[in-house]
């Protein structure tokens, strides 16, 4: 199964800030049909997400009925220096 779809990167000021991207809800709903095969507790998808040519393994948080894409400092470095604010094309592989 993949996803591919834009996104504007929001942080997250917790007690250990983040900063992600929501999938639209179309995805989400099809997120949510798979994760009874793919989740591996706490409704977590484990999934490759790719911006351009950068790659990497992550997973989705479920929040507020949709699911979120964590960006870590060293991704968003390789992706151009990508910040708060910045549109992305993200593409989403899951393994079912």
């Amino acid at each position: 199964m993949e996803l591919e779809f834009s996104g504007e990167i929001w942080y997250w000021r917790g007690p250990a800030p983040w900063y992600f991207v929501t999938v639209p809800e179309a995805g989400c709903r099809e997120l949510a049909a798979a994760s009874a095969v793919v989740s591996y507790g706490w409704g977590m998808i484990p999934v490759t997400a790719r911006i351009g040519e950068t790659a990497w393994e992550t997973s989705l948080w479920p929040k507020d009925g949709r699911y979120i894409v964590p960006l870590k400092a060293a991704v968003r470095k390789r992706a151009g220096g990508l910040d708060e604010g910045d549109e992305v094309a993200l593409r989403l592989s899951l393994d079912l």
